[in-house]
């Protein structure tokens, strides 16, 4: 299935039914007095977050959505009918964004979870709701009020708490499958991995944590190169990042300038996504000689300037993986006590995500301006190459009766 994680959508809430005009007629009751019903209120728009769906394909393909209008009233004080709810599933990790007033509606984190994207039109009144001591006839009544339109950007951001990053073919999969029951695909060419990939990691009974694979990373990112940086708004929810680097590049490129090339691409996409917690995972000791592995790892951190925890392993054979599971699994921990504890702690927490979010929205947007500003002057090219050739061999064809 084509993963899909951004969709543009427009909803519109059901209308309320107008009320009724009526009077009561019946034989042998000359003044029956007005009896003319409510109209139904209009459905309204609901986003659900169902687990069992992972992209956003189906929204990419059908955009608008309508919920049912309200009825109107009838004679006898009958009510119209209620229109029905419109609930739209969504992935659970799905932000709903108004686009025109660039309001966050909210985030969708839980299965079965309801988010009210647009209200439904009031119900019109009807002429009984009129009446009183001096106006025992009214003819006055109301019509429903409108729904709610809005013009929705969905996004989805998987839901994980730790993040891995670094160049195609630097381990992330095989990463993975080392430490969970994932299957990514895993090949000996770059960008094997298309899109993001989650495991469960389970270091013993009762615990266990989630942990998201994006497709890698390549210099010039930020400008689009590669599959670009859009993946990496998936990482803006992880509490720690595992930047992986290869240390024996099959290129034969230099594994601390690969290192802070990622550095550079991370702070252009996000600067506080750039200030997240971060360890460094030195991958692929296998393939070292034991003689330079002290060497090409320090190289690495030097060259960082990195002041935080580091592990070497080997993610094919699972050497160092159980210990760096553990110790995730106990700053995790750690740290969802600390944020229970202290509100002013989870708030930042809060307000760092959105931050990054922000950060991301913008940068993403940035690249597709710029991305349509350079098909739309290759178009312009084409299009004046095209004016120089029919004009070079302009042909003046004359119709006569």
């Amino acid at each position: 299935m084509k993963f899909v994680d951004e969709a543009p959508i427009k909803v519109q809430a059901g209308n309320g039914g107008k009320g009724c005009l009526s009077f009561r007629r019946e034989k042998f009751v000359a003044k029956g007095g007005p009896d003319g019903g409510d109209g139904g209120d209009g459905g309204s728009v609901y986003l659900v977050a169902d687990e069992s769906l992972n992209t956003l394909v189906d929204y990419r393909y059908q955009p608008n959505y309508q919920a049912q209008n309200g009825e109107p009233g009838r004679g006898r004080n009958c009510t119209g009918a209620k229109g029905e709810d419109l609930e739209l599933k969504v992935p659970v990790g799905t932000t709903a964004i108004d686009e025109d007033t660039g309001e966050t509606l909210g985030d969708l984190l839980e299965h079965g979870e309801r988010l009210l994207v647009a209200q439904g039109g009031f119900h019109g009144l009807g002429n009984t709701r009129y009446k009183s001591s001096t106006n025992r006839a009214p003819r006055q009544t109301s019509p429903g009020s409108e729904g709610e339109r809005r013009q929705l950007k969905l996004e989805l951001k998987v839901l994980a708490d730790v993040g891995m990053l670094g160049l195609p073919n630097a381990g992330k999969s095989t990463f993975i499958r080392a430490v969970s029951a994932a299957k990514p695909k895993v090949a000996n060419y770059p960008f094997t991995t298309l899109v993001p990939n989650l495991g469960v990691v389970k270091v013993q009974k009762y615990r266990s944590f989630v942990i998201a694979d994006i497709p890698g990373l390549i210099e010039g990112a930020a400008e689009g190169a590669g599959l670009g940086i859009r993946f990496l708004k998936h990482l803006t929810r992880c509490r720690v990042l595992l930047h992986l680097v290869d240390l024996a590049p099959f290129d034969g490129s230099d594994p601390a300038q690969n290192a802070l090339s990622i550095e550079h691409e991370l702070a252009s996409f996000s600067p506080t996504l750039a200030k997240r917690e971060r360890w460094l995972v030195l991958n692929k000791t296998d393939l070292v000689p034991a003689d330079e592995l002290e060497e090409r790892c320090q190289s690495v951190i030097n060259a960082l300037g990195w002041h935080g925890p580091v592990f070497r392993v080997s993610a094919i054979r699972g050497e160092g993986t159980d210990v760096l599971s553990g110790q995730l699994m106990d700053y995790l921990e750690e740290r969802k006590q600390q944020e229970e504890l202290d509100g002013e702690l989870f708030e930042a927490e809060q307000a760092a995500q959105r931050q990054m979010q922000e950060e991301a929205r913008e940068r993403i947007e940035e690249l597709r301006l710029a991305q349509r500003a350079r098909r739309k002057g290759a178009k312009e090219s084409d299009e004046d190459d095209e004016d120089w050739d029919d004009d070079d061999y302009d042909v003046d064809v004359e119709y006569r009766p």
